[in-house]
């Protein structure tokens, strides 16, 4: 029987509203309409997101792709009623990741699961993802909204997202070039970014409340700080790759330092990170003294204030610095590569 309607009473009747997801895409048409760059072929709707790829000047095009979450952070945007923010975090863990290689971010897609679908708060939430997309240079091409009863809580969501990025393999950053006496630069992060929420909820109790509590040291209230988003790195790094040889880059997320810096180095080296130069950051002073957090598990679970750390050669260091801090980066050296296998050690 013809309909040209889409609607089914028995499916809302079990707890889906088809058209509550109609609905919503209507509302965030417009941000996503923000992202469109050169090579969106079409809009949202179909059943794939298409771009076309200019390859001009690329010899041997790599594309280089990403994936991630936000995590338990979505619990703070959940009990502070605030989801405009999250999908900037998605999309940050998945360009900052992809940028690492060197690869410039082209397309994004989100993936959102919730209880209930409320179209005006899965709008709030996808003006995040375009907002993201926008800082990172990148198209939102197409996502999924898949409302989910009796697996999600009606209040609840579940937020995760996807990027493809090229990049020529002659440029990509070559982590095997890292020699001794080669400099690191650290990049500031924006606070927590998006990982340890779960030592973080724990720590300030979150659930029970205390968000809402203004910290002078923090100059906000301790919820806004810790929802504060991901900062994006994207069109700083590249920038920096036009004129420097960028050897290594560490997207610091969950494992910290300890964890993520290594990554980015061959055997035989180690990283070698001055604290002194990283300085005390408020809010990560805040968790360890809640928590009684020793500062090796701290390193080994935060960014410590910084975000992404990138390996150059002690030569172009200066270039490095004034090309980053041209870009509104508070570039800072924060240790040097030496001889060993400790991979990473904290002075």
């Amino acid at each position: 029987m013809a309909n040209n309607v889409s609607k089914s009473d028995s499916y809302a009747a079990a707890g889906v509203d088809i058209t509550a997801g109609y609905k919503a895409v209507e509302l965030m048409k417009k941000h996503i309409a923000r992202t469109n760059i050169p090579g969106v072929v079409s809009g949202i709707g179909g059943f794939g997101g298409l771009f076309e790829l200019d390859v001009t000047g690329m010899t041997r095009p790599v594309l280089v792709s990403g994936t991630d979450g936000v995590g338990t952070k979505l619990k703070l945007a959940f009990l502070m009623d605030k989801h405009d923010t999250v999908g900037i975090d998605c999309v940050a863990m998945c360009v900052n990741d992809i940028v690492c290689c060197g690869a410039k971010p082209l397309t994004f897609l989100d993936y959102i699961a919730c209880g209930k679908n409320v179209p005006e708060k899965i709008a709030e939430i996808v003006s995040g993802v375009a907002e993201g997309c926008v800082q990172a240079g990148c198209a939102l091409v197409g996502g999924e909204t898949a409302e989910m009863p009796g697996f999600y809580p009606e209040n609840e969501y579940d937020l995760a997202g996807f990027s493809v990025g090229v990049v020529d393999r002659d440029k990509l950053f070559d982590a095997s070039a890292v020699a001794v006496g080669d400099v690191m630069i650290g990049l500031p992060s924006s606070g927590v970014h998006s990982n340890g929420f779960s030592l973080v909820r724990k720590v300030f109790d979150v659930e029970n409340g205390g968000l809402d509590f203004y910290c002078d040291d923090l100059g906000k209230t301790l919820g806004e700080a810790l929802l504060e988003p991901t900062r994006i790195y994207v069109k700083p790094v590249l920038k920096l790759a036009e004129s420097v040889t960028v050897k290594a880059v560490s997207h610091i997320t969950g494992g910290g330092f300890y964890e993520n810096i290594p990554r980015s180095l061959p055997q035989g080296v180690t990283a070698c990170i001055d604290l002194n130069s990283i300085g005390e950051i408020p809010l990560f002073e805040r968790i360890a003294s809640a928590g009684n957090i020793p500062m090796r598990d701290m390193y080994n679970t935060f960014n410590m204030g910084i975000g992404m750390v990138l390996t150059v050669s002690a030569a172009q260091a200066d270039e490095a610095l004034r090309t980053l801090k041209d870009c509104g980066e508070d570039a800072r050296v924060i240790g040097e590569i030496i001889p060993g296998d400790e991979k990473v050690t904290l002075i």
